[in-house]
């Protein structure tokens, strides 16, 4: 064999080398790339909220154990699960909460399940979660999860975990966002986690394929009204915290946009029409672009005519 064989044959070897060590870094890589877009914030005692992960993250770590509510997109979950973890030894995680069944916020249910942890959620998020259906207004298909990503343990109005150091409850918001939309409230800390029926910078989207409605989402706004005061520190599903003021501002925008949009339903408006009427004129400033938040409403508000009258706002 000449210098040149030998000279192909080394740079193979020397290639199949490094594609070999590249393919065990790869991961490596991966999940630290990850959990460098994780951002986390300490909010009150032991809570803490993680952004960067596809959504709002919120882990207590209680001295009874780690308590998490959402997990983000799949593509963070190895890194969020080694940041809510820690080094060794690790504390268990008691529980996590799915806010509602969107992927943005139950990706990390697979790992979290194959940790053993108990997965809790509204039983409609379960049947979504389990399901096989479309998404009209994202013209996508969804397929069931693996049982393993299945919330353990469901609910249908509302709970408590009694820590030794918090008081966590939790409870139903119905038809809002979704069909399975819940709130988890910190009540020592005062920091409720509001998921997607608390908007920031954009308006709240009902996903009216899965049960979302704008009155339904007007009375969860309500409920988070209830439960908070002006010092409550307030999770939304993205963004920044907030405040019950905040939510005062969210729900004064339902209340005058959804008359809104009854009114010209009666007048048999189509949606196009409703946004070129200005139908959220004066609160685009704060939130945006008002097409898909129409749209939504619109279809959802159908969906539920019959409820609709009378129904004071």
């Amino acid at each position: 064999m000449g210098a040149g064989a030998h000279s192909v044959s080394r740079r193979h070897i020397l290639a199949s080398g490094v594609c070999g060590a590249l393919s065990l870094c790869v991961p490596h890589l991966v999940r630290a790339q990850a959990a460098a877009r994780l951002a986390s914030a300490a909010l009150r005692r032991n809570v803490v909220a993680v952004s960067g992960a596809g959504s709002n993250v919120v882990i207590l770590k209680s001295t009874d154990g780690t308590v998490v509510v959402d997990g983000g997109a799949a593509s963070h979950s190895a890194a969020l699960l080694d940041a809510v973890l820690g080094p060794e030894p690790r504390r268990p995680v008691l529980a996590l909460f799915n806010t509602h069944w969107h992927y943005d916020h139950t990706g990390s249910n697979e790992a979290f399940g194959e940790a053993g942890t108990k997965i809790l959620a509204h039983e409609n998020t379960k049947l979504w979660l389990g399901g096989d259906f479309r998404v009209e207004w994202e013209d996508r298909d969804y397929k069931p999860r693996p049982r393993i990503a299945l919330p353990t343990e469901t609910f249908y109005t509302s709970g408590a975990l009694s820590l030794a150091d918090e008081e966590v409850e939790y409870g139903y918001l119905p038809r809002a966002h979704t069909d399975g939309d819940i709130y988890v409230f910190f009540r020592k800390a005062n920091v409720l986690v509001a998921g997607d029926t608390l908007a920031v910078g954009r308006y709240p989207i009902s996903d009216y394929s899965t049960g979302g409605w704008p009155l339904g989402m007007l009375d969860a706004t309500d409920r988070l009204l209830e439960l908070a005061d002006a010092d409550t520190l307030i999770v939304p599903g993205d963004g920044p915290v907030q405040t019950r003021a905040d939510v005062q501002a969210q729900r004064d925008m339902l209340a005058v946009v959804t008359e809104r949009l009854m009114e010209m339903m009666a007048k048999s408006m189509s949606t196009s029409e409703m946004l070129a009427a200005g139908v959220t004129r004066e609160f685009d400033a704060r939130w945006g672009d008002p097409r898909l938040f129409v749209t939504n409403a619109h279809q959802g508000l159908w969906a539920h005519v019959f409820a609709l009258n009378p129904r004071p706002i």
